[in-house]
Parts: structure tokens; C-alpha cells; sequence
């Protein structure tokens, strides 16, 4: 049986040095998304696109999503199958092309998950582990471009 979330978050521009959009370089990209009940994210553009390199960019939010959801569906997944983790990290990276007219879409993002077993044994389930979690996940499903996974072995 299907049931519809629903999120909301509020994102508020807070650049406007004085003069507004004047002109390219005459705003700041920074702006606040929050929800309530949650801390604030402080959030700007990429550098590139002129933005403050202290402060979450679009880009490294959408990465730490997808990451997110993995290791979410992931842990899930371990749950289900009596796999027990006992620590997992991931390092994702994304590639991202522009075009010409200023707009651009990811190619793809590929997911590095680090993981943890209490029992060693049980690592050759790790592949299969991933690939029902990249099923399940939510943000993944939900984009246009190939998330991959490469998992890193843990010595």
C-alpha cells in the first residue's frame, strides 16, 4: 500500500549587499534553508558560480542525500538480513557538466560506502546488501542520472 510524505523547508536569500541583482557581481549567493524544529543550514553557490566556499552548496547537498538514503536503506536492509554493522562512512563524489547557456545536469555520482561488520564472515552479502539498499532508496529513485557504488573494503 502506497502513502504520500510530504517535506517542507524554507530557503531564504540572505545576499542582497544593498543593491539587490544590480548586477552578476553585486549579490552574495548566500542563503538559509530550514525547517522547523531543525538547526539552520547556511547555503551559497558552488565557488565557481561565485559562492562562499564556508557554506553548503546545492551540489554537496544533493551528494549528501544520496549518500544519506544509501546508508539509510542500507542499514535497513542489514537489519533485515541479520547482517550487523558496526560502522559505516562514505567519501561520494558527483560530476557535474555545464552548458553553454549557464544551466548543467550531474552525469552521475558515485557512492563510496566504508562499512563495519561485527562478523567478518558475512562481507560476501556486502555487494548483494547494496544493491537491495539502491533499490529501496528513496533520493535515488527520484534523479535522472546513474548512482553508482563502489564499496571500499575496511582492513
Amino acid at each position: 500500500m502506497s502513502k504520500t510524505h510530504r517535506y517542507e523547508v524554507t530557503v531564504t536569500w540572505t545576499g542582497n549587499t544593498g543593491t539587490g541583482t544590480s548586477s552578476y557581481r553585486d549579490y552574495s549567493r548566500a542563503h538559509d534553508l530550514t525547517a522547523e524544529g531543525k538547526q539552520p543550514i547556511a547555503g551559497s553557490a558552488d565557488p565557481t558560480f561565485r559562492g562562499d566556499p564556508a557554506r553548503w552548496n546545492p551540489e554537496e547537498l544533493l551528494l549528501a542525500a544520496l549518500s544519506q538514503c544509501h546508508m539509510l536503506s542500507f542499514l535497513h536492509v542489514c537489519v533485515m538480513a541479520k547482517v550487523v554493522v558496526t560502522g559505516y562512512s562514505d567519501t561520494p563524489h558527483g560530476s557535474m557538466t555545464t552548458t553553454a547557456d549557464g544551466g548543467g545536469s550531474f552525469d552521475e555520482v558515485v557512492l563510496r560506502p566504508r562499512v563495519t561488520l561485527a562478523d567478518p564472515g558475512q562481507a560476501d552479502q556486502l555487494a548483494e546488501l547494496h544493491e537491495r539498499a539502491h533499490k529501496l532508496c528513496f533520493i535515488a529513485n527520484s534523479v535522472n542520472f546513474p548512482v553508482r557504488h563502489e564499496p571500499e573494503p575496511v582492513a
